[in-house]
């Protein structure tokens, strides 16, 4: 019974009361856009170790852990040749793209044999093995790591969404963005050159067509001399430059210039766009947490 009665003593002395008032004034602060060249110098260096680098962007986001937006955490997965890594990341699913290399990654029982240009993905809550073939692989990753620390969860394997991996054959890949370039090039004057498809799963085509009930990955494409028509949305973006000489993108009124395997986040809500001076078709693959706020009914987009 005393233990009882110090329990409820001390869940009382916890608890406070907060004037609405006060509740509706806080908000969070805004962020910038940014785009991490220091992290992508660092993963691309010969001499980098086998092992991550965190594109950390948590001061800026005022928050306790680390975090690329306030849902998605980006990192480079560097590999040595014949090396290994391994991971077990608290997220709801995991999205890789092959930069460099080709190796092998197991999960949950899943083998995935990879090489440059593939994307591939996991379910989150388990852990995960890649080995390195016989050349150096960097691999960029993407997971919603920051929604489970927000929310002060792990994620489980048993989630239904989780039940397969997911292989994208950079051969297949290059036919999909063909298919999308002549449907572009279809609609006339109607284009503005931005040729692009999502990722998806056969799950998730009835689900939003996304792979994960948070995360979103796109293949955007220009060709020359052509720009995006400038709009927003209320789900932040991870823009990673595949390919692009004399491209930049326009984020509320700020120009970033496009360096190869870099990436730039966009905050959301704010005015941007993407711009290809250069003379040859712009490649980059676009990371959001749309997921969630199609869910939230909250997507927000719309063009400027």
């Amino acid at each position: 019974m005393t233990q009882s009665i110090t329990q409820t003593s001390n869940a009382q002395q916890a608890a406070r009361f907060v004037e609405r008032e006060n509740y509706y004034l806080q908000a969070q602060p805004d962020f910038a856009a940014h785009a991490f060249i220091d992290e992508m110098r660092t993963a691309c260096d010969p001499q980098s170790p086998t092992g991550f680098t965190l594109l950390d962007y948590r001061a800026a986001l005022d928050c306790e852990w680390p975090a690329t937006t306030p849902v998605m955490l980006a990192r480079y997965a560097k590999l040595r040749r014949g090396e290994t890594l391994g991971s077990e990341f608290a997220a709801g699913g995991e999205t890789y793209y092959v930069i460099a290399g080709a190796g092998v990654s197991r999960n949950r029982g899943d083998t995935i044999e990879w090489r440059q240009g593939d994307v591939f993905c996991f379910g989150g809550g388990a852990a995960t093995h890649h080995a390195a073939g016989a050349d150096d692989c960097l691999l960029w990753v993407v997971t919603d790591e920051p929604l489970q620390a927000f929310l002060g969860v792990h994620a489980l394997g048993t989630r239904g969404h989780a039940k397969a991996a997911l292989h994208f054959p950079a051969a297949a890949i290059g036919a999909e963005l063909a298919a999308a370039q002549r449907r572009e090039v279809a609609k006339g004057s109607a284009s503005n050159g931005n040729a692009a498809f999502i990722f998806s799963s056969q799950d998730g085509m009835a689900r939003r067509c996304l792979p994960f009930p948070a995360l979103m990955l796109a293949l955007n494409s220009l060709v020359a001399g052509s720009e995006q028509r400038p709009h927003r949305h209320n789900s932040a973006a991870l823009t990673l430059v595949l390919a692009g000489e004399r491209c930049h993108s326009m984020i509320d009124g700020a120009r970033h210039d496009w360096l190869p395997h870099a990436a730039i986040v966009t905050p959301p809500g704010q005015l941007h766009s993407h711009h290809n001076h250069g003379t040859d078709v712009a490649r980059v693959l676009i990371a959001q947490d749309s997921g969630v706020h199609y869910y939230l009914r909250s997507a927000g987009f719309s063009y400027g």
